[in-house]
């Protein structure tokens, strides 16, 4: 009997895995996100049962897994829920830092009472759990208050003296470890968790918001190289399994963010042009410098629309803040019952965390046909007839092509300079997180339409029905 249940156990464990990998997998897609997403949170509930299974003559044990259960489930219902679009990159943030917690404790729970332990792997294991899970856990809470705008960048992180913190307090962590075989629960273990927390502080709290996107999808990497250490600790196949694949695709996403931003992880990570530029959330510059500026009033761009048959909306993080994605579908489908074909361009780093954008107009219900990756849209901006750039900046500047020696030099950007008009809706001519110009502004193709990007929105709604736009369609 006991071989059986300990068979069932390990079935669903599997179970947990093969469901696990393919909502990792599910993720890669917007049309197939959702239902993802849902099969791993049956993994993650699978994976709770095996445990249960496993641990079945000691009731007080299940009381803890279930109290824990149901607490966690409840917090990220209530979260999921009341969050807005433009706090998700900080609860993800936040998310990635309760992930390296959890490992965390894990592992200090196994070395504090369970210290007698002499297993090579099982030191091993409980050091990188220590050391990833509590780098995970400080540097995911410094994300998120810079994101939030609770939290500054120090000038003396900008100093070279950072570098000597932190390499100090990672020759504390090594020592930390290598002395932890010998004292398994005492001292060696304190001073690793302590160290290494404060080097996870030291080593983002440089990191400038241009750099979010990154520091991000790296944290969710760490988060899983924590987790499947800490499955090496208790000796378990579904979290080293799960741990692995959630570390390997973070890595994957690291890598992505990095060619999009023309950055290497090594100038993220110890600082560099964008790394530096600005303080906590907002883009930093001034509006000085522009000469060549051509405004213009939501009539004027509702009448481009109205004779456009290709029209191509870049949304950004201005986009977000005004929560207008719902305001942008419904212009959208006025456009397309009009005869206009409307498509939407998505760069990689637009917001504040890898796939922001699609994100946030999954939630207006755009479809998912219309989101086109920068390497699909590009080609097609030369015979767009009119782009309409809500709230991004860096990702359309131009002398991201043909300035050497702009900061931006080398990154990919939205060619939408290229298109026959532009409309740029600004709030201000504040730079972008690069803390620079930008030269698309002052093209003779480009009007700025200041403003909120809802309030602009709406506008436009209003002027293109009393122009009769919607009320007959237009044949292509």
């Amino acid at each position: 009997m006991t071989f059986s249940m300990d068979a069932f156990a390990a079935a669903i464990d599997l179970a947990a895995v093969l469901l696990l990998a393919l909502g990792i997998k599910g993720l890669s897609k917007v049309s197939s996100a959702r239902g993802a997403n849902g099969l791993a949170a049956l993994a993650m509930g699978l994976a709770v049962v095996g445990l249960l299974i496993q641990i079945r003559p000691d009731p007080i044990a299940w009381l803890w897994i279930a109290a824990g259960s149901a607490a966690g489930g409840l917090a990220g219902l209530v979260t999921a829920r009341r969050v807005p679009m433009t706090a998700m990159p900080e609860t993800v943030a936040l998310f990635n830092g309760c992930g390296g917690m959890a490992s965390l404790l894990v592992a200090m729970g196994v070395a504090l009472f369970d210290g007698g332990t002499s297993d090579i792997v099982a030191l091993v294991s409980i050091a990188v759990s220590v050391f990833v899970g509590a780098i995970t856990f400080s540097g995911s809470i410094v994300a998120m208050a810079k994101l939030q705008g609770w939290l500054d960048t120090p000038g003396w992180t900008q100093s070279r003296l950072r570098h000597g913190v932190n390499i100090s307090l990672a020759v504390l962590c090594l020592v930390s470890a290598v002395l932890l075989p010998g004292d398994p629960s005492g001292l060696p273990l304190w001073l690793l968790m302590g160290g290494s927390t404060l080097l996870g502080i030291g080593v983002t709290l440089p990191i400038g918001g241009a750099d979010m996107p990154v520091v991000i999808s790296l944290l969710n990497s760490y988060s899983g190289v924590a987790a499947a250490a800490a499955g090496f600790v208790v000796g378990s196949q579904l979290l080293i399994v799960a741990g692995a694949m959630v570390g390997a695709a973070g890595l994957i996403l690291t890598q992505v963010m990095c060619t999009a931003m023309n950055r290497s992880l090594v100038s993220v990570l110890f600082g560099g042009a964008l790394g530096a530029s600005t303080g906590a959330v907002g883009g930093g510059g001034s509006e000085a410098g522009y000469t060549r500026i051509t405004s213009c009033s939501a009539e004027e761009c509702a009448m481009a629309l109205e004779q456009a048959e290709r029209v191509v909306f870049v949304p950004g993080y201005g986009l977000a803040v005004a929560q207008a994605q719902h305001s942008l579908r419904e212009l959208a489908k006025l456009l397309e019952g009009h005869g206009v074909e409307v498509s939407y361009a998505i760069h990689p780093v637009a917001g504040r965390m890898p796939g922001h954008m699609n994100v946030l107009l999954a939630e207006a219900d755009v479809p998912y046909e219309q989101l086109l990756e920068m390497d699909l849209v590009n080609p097609e901006f030369p015979r767009t007839d009119v782009v309409i750039v809500l709230g991004a900046n860096d990702v359309v500047n131009p002398q991201a092509k043909n300035d050497p020696t702009s900061p931006l030099y080398g990154m990919p950007v939205l060619e939408v300079d290229q298109a026959r008009q532009v409309f740029v809706v600004k709030r201000s001519l504040g730079a972008g997180y690069a803390g620079i110009n930008n030269a698309l502004f002052e093209m003779p193709q480009t009007a700025m339409v200041f403003g909120d990007a809802k309030a602009v929105l709406n506008g436009l709604l209003s002027e293109l029905r009393s122009m009769g736009v919607g009320k007959t369609k237009v044949a292509a």
